[in-house]
């Protein structure tokens, strides 16, 4: 059975967990002061902000996530930002003003619901992804929804063994479902129909979160909880390629946890991934092999602009890594156990979101926070969406706010 290192919290006892799960839960327990100081939740100093973020709508997405596990985030597609709180609500927005398109409840539609089961929550954890004129999420019940992107309407409902917890990819009119079971499942986007499955061992301990797939150049590129990057062909599912980036190490089974549970990074013709106990490492898309690896351990997405790769560690520490040699370019330590999301790039600056529900701008040069808004006291839980160089981030409770850099 797998560790799950982000349990329901209330909010009286969140800077407990993010102290002792997001920082320790990798590591062995230790009495020196100098760990003990490692553990500690950095609380926020004043800074010189360069400019105010500017609010441009907010709206809300029924009662968000709440306290569980969660990696929802808000998509844009066709002019649109498709969303989902966890009880079932899903919901289209308009980019530009927030004005509400559709909304279903898939509480209506879930599998399995006798009549008096009709408002148990549908579990919602993975998506939504948008496209082919199609929204995809998925569920912890291991139920995969499609919906039509304009009106809302189900479009067509599948199947999974296990639960649903992260994105679903698409390429060629074939939807990739990858479950917590170890099982990565192909649809037809269109119809639903089941096209290939394959099965990967998952070890007896692992993390609550897993790798969303990405696709590219007819290859579907997956982590795995064995701290392996692999590439399965996209027609059939047939296996290519398989690259270890995780270093197993310590005494206890829980020191030995390696999950790749951040989505690879496919950039031109390398692949960028890291594991939870182990490396960051660079990967060619081709052949498989690791061009280099650098010393990194995260679960977050990471994010690229230029030359430079953004990467939030176990810790909540920032840093910029040269993606051409791995070489650091500079590491912002501020926001210690704050239980940070991954980064996302907008103009000049990377942002992270923390638990406490602050956005934080860091200047891409220097990695200094030139900026802060808070966007709701239930915390930011997952990577912020930028389109078109606006940001766009939800909070646990549903709060959505799109937000504009000056």
């Amino acid at each position: 059975m797998g560790l799950n290192v982000v349990l329901k919290t209330t909010a009286f006892n969140k800077k407990l967990l993010a102290a002792l799960l997001l920082s320790t839960g990798l590591m062995a327990c230790s009495s020196t002061d100098e760990e003990d100081e490692s553990e500690k939740v950095a609380e926020l100093v004043e800074i010189q902000e360069q400019f105010e973020p500017e609010v441009l709508w907010d709206s809300s997405v029924g009662s968000g996530v709440e306290d569980y596990f969660s990696r929802i985030k808000p998509v844009s597609a066709y002019g649109k930002i498709f969303s989902a709180s966890r009880e079932g609500e899903v919901v289209a927005l308009d980019s530009a003003s927030g004005d509400q398109a559709w909304e279903i409840d898939l509480r209506d539609v879930a599998q399995d619901r006798g009549f008096f089961e009709s408002s148990r929550s549908a579990l919602l954890a993975g998506g939504p992804a948008a496209g082919m004129n199609k929204v995809f999420i998925g569920s912890e019940n291991g139920e995969v929804f499609a919906l039509d992107a304009e009106t809302g309407e189900l479009a067509w409902q599948g199947d999974i063994k296990g639960e649903v917890i992260v994105a679903p990819a698409f390429d060629s009119n074939t939807l990739v479902v990858n479950s917590a079971s170890g099982v990565m499942k192909a649809f037809n986007a269109t119809t639903g129909e089941d096209l290939w499955q394959i099965e990967q061992e998952v070890p007896p301990l692992s993390l609550r979160g897993i790798s969303a797939p990405a696709v590219a150049s007819g290859g579907v590129v997956v982590g795995s909880a064995s701290g392996e990057v692999g590439v399965f062909l996209l027609e059939q599912g047939q296996q290519g390629w398989v690259a270890e980036i995780g270093e197993s190490s310590g005494s206890t089974e829980l020191e030995r946890v390696v999950d790749v549970d951040s989505t690879p990074l496919i950039f031109g013709d390398k692949i960028y991934s890291v594991s939870s106990n182990g490396n960051l490492a660079a990967i060619d898309l081709r052949s498989g092999r690791i061009l280099w690896k650098r010393q990194y351990s995260s679960y977050r997405q990471l994010a690229i602009s230029g030359n430079t790769l953004f990467l939030t560690n176990i810790r909540g520490h920032v840093y910029a890594i040269d993606r051409i040699n791995g070489l650091e370019r500079w590491s912002n330590l501020s926001l210690n156990n704050r239980g940070v999301t991954g980064p996302a790039t907008v103009g000049n600056y990377v942002v992270v979101g923390d638990f406490e529900g602050y956005l934080h701008w860091l200047d891409q040069d220097t990695g200094e926070i030139v900026a802060r808004h808070h966007v709701d006291g239930s915390g930011i839980h997952a990577t912020p969406t930028v389109v078109e160089d606006i940001l766009f981030s939800q909070a646990r409770d549903g709060e959505l706010q799109a937000i504009k850099t000056p």
